[in-house]
């Protein structure tokens, strides 16, 4: 079973298709791009932030999602940004924070961003405790 990413004209993921594996001499991708009149590329489902679950080479980054972009330069999905001031590792092919995470702690972690342009600004990692 394999998977393939429907596109729009913009590279944006606008559909996840289940079908054919492409262990014939048939190029599912452009006949799944002829069927829906769009571009369709597979997408690994074990593949996330460029690694593969079973250990395999990681194929295009991510496995996509609706939402996701596709880079083709790169040859990878890019899911969306989580918030303004993360930045793109191409390497991990993950959306990571500009500051990086303090002590582990035993609670939760969570990421705080506010308007830049507002008085108390505030941008960086909070903890909460489980109690």
């Amino acid at each position: 079973m394999a998977h393939y990413a429907i596109l729009d004209d913009n590279n944006l993921v606008i559909n996840v298709i289940t079908g054919r594996d492409e262990e014939s001499d048939v190029d599912w991708e452009q006949e799944y791009s002829n069927i829906t009149g769009k571009t369709a590329l597979r997408t690994s489902f074990n593949t996330v932030n460029n690694q593969h679950r079973n250990g395999k080479e990681p194929f295009r980054g991510n496995f996509a999602s609706i939402g996701y972009s596709y880079d083709s330069t790169n040859n990878v999905f890019i899911p969306p940004k989580p918030y303004p001031s993360w930045v793109w590792n191409l390497s991990t092919c993950s959306w990571e924070a500009p500051v990086a995470h303090g002590d582990k702690g035993e609670g939760i972690w969570y990421w705080l961003e506010t308007d830049p342009e507002k008085e108390g600004y505030v941008q960086g990692w909070n903890f909460s405790s489980k109690e």
